[in-house]
């Protein structure tokens, strides 16, 4: 294999376990991975396309592949994929992501958030749904787990937890992730929280609702607190937004009905007015955190701000660059397992930054020219 080629996430895929029998192998596990990485970054989304940019591109793959029965049918890549391990498999791209995790800085944000692939879901089988960890600076997957249903981010969330290195780090999660379990599981990674509370706690809720009524009314008398607002360039968005953050400690009544929230120590509060031509409208947010007052209200702003990352960066991504709900591969853990492929692409070529162009327009690029093909792959992970 080409030194040049021989990246950290080709090293980690030749640990995975090869699920045919012997005889049955006209091909190796590590060609088949590496085309279908290679190909999904090029702008392949399905069998058919991935063994056709195989084919396209055989002369450039048998410099660093050993091809022993040539490019692999797109019946072969069905195959193999439904039958792959997606445990084990993730488990080995967590291995590899685990090494690109020294970029995460204290006080960096980890967005946690799930996405079902609809296309997945059959009468009998509701769609994959994957929960993703996003290192939202770096642009970076950290992790994933799959669940059956969106219901059960409650239980992956912490499962994800425990694969992740957070220690430093700023965890945010929406409403479905704030609970007691997860908010612990996060200060055990020595991690801080910001979690979004809604009417899923309706007492709570309700209790905080009111403290900031008469906090607002009283204008913080004898209150600590902290402000800070955001305008956004209406030239840039074609809106305007104006963003108001408070945040205070949580008050000496409340801490009894709080003192399961591991470590909580300030309540924030946030409004958004969006201003789009005539129309108006406003969204008020409550945040549970371990974050102290003396982190400010700016702090607090850049992470639920920056929460938004994981929408925008990873799950839109997936929608729009690589019509992740388009697909129709449902077969056994073919879904699983290309869902993994298409998150791997992206990771690499959103670390890939020398390109200012948008990741469709990287992955036309990268089809087209086998050179920034290979710069996708090497990125700063040789």
């Amino acid at each position: 294999m080409s030194p040049r080629l021989k990246t950290s996430l080709i090293e980690h895929l030749e640990g995975v376990s090869d699920p045919r029998i012997e005889r049955t192998r006209r091909h190796k596990l590590l060609d088949i991975l590496a085309i279908a990485i290679c190909a999904m970054i090029g702008g392949a989304e399905h069998w058919n396309e991935i063994a056709e940019f195989g084919h396209a591109k055989r002369e450039w793959f048998a410099r660093f592949l050993e091809l022993p029965g040539g490019i692999p049918s797109h019946d072969t890549f069905a195959r193999v994929f439904a039958r792959l391990d997606p445990d084990e498999l993730e488990q080995v791209i967590a291995s590899w992501l685990g090494t690109l995790a020294a970029r995460i800085q204290p006080g960096d944000v980890v967005a946690i958030d799930g996405k079902s692939v609809r296309g997945s879901g059959t009468a009998e089988r509701s769609p994959l749904h994957i929960v993703s960890a996003w290192a939202s600076a770096q642009s970076l997957l950290l992790g994933q787990v799959r669940t059956e249903k969106k219901s059960n981010e409650i239980t992956a969330i912490p499962a994800l937890l425990k694969l992740l290195a957070i220690e430093g780090g700023i965890v945010t999660i929406d409403a479905m992730g704030c609970q007691k379990r997860i908010a612990t599981a996060i200060r055990t990674g020595k991690a801080d929280y910001v979690l979004a509370l809604k009417r899923n706690h309706k007492n709570l809720h309700h209790e905080i609702d009111a403290l900031w009524d008469i906090c607002q009314q009283q204008d913080f008398a004898g209150r600590a607190h902290d402000y800070h607002e955001t305008v956004s360039d209406k030239r840039r968005h074609g809106r305007e937004e104006h963003r108001q953050h408070w945040l205070i400690e949580v008050p000496d009544y409340l801490k009894a009905d709080t003192a399961g929230w591991q470590d909580l120590k300030t309540l924030a509060k946030v409004v958004r007015e969006r201003r789009c031509g005539e129309k108006v409208t406003c969204e008020t947010h409550y945040y549970l955190s371990s974050l102290p007052l003396s982190a400010g209200a700016a702090r607090l702003a850049e992470a639920v701000r920056a929460h938004w990352a994981v929408e925008n960066q990873l799950h839109w991504s997936l929608d729009v660059s690589f019509a992740e709900d388009a697909s129709r591969v449902r077969k056994d853990h073919a879904p699983a397992n290309l869902a993994l492929i298409r998150r791997i692409a992206l990771t690499l070529l959103r670390q890939e930054t020398s390109c200012s162009l948008g990741i469709k327009s990287r992955r036309r690029r990268a089809g087209w020219d086998e050179g920034y093909l290979i710069k996708v792959l090497n990125g700063q992970m040789i």
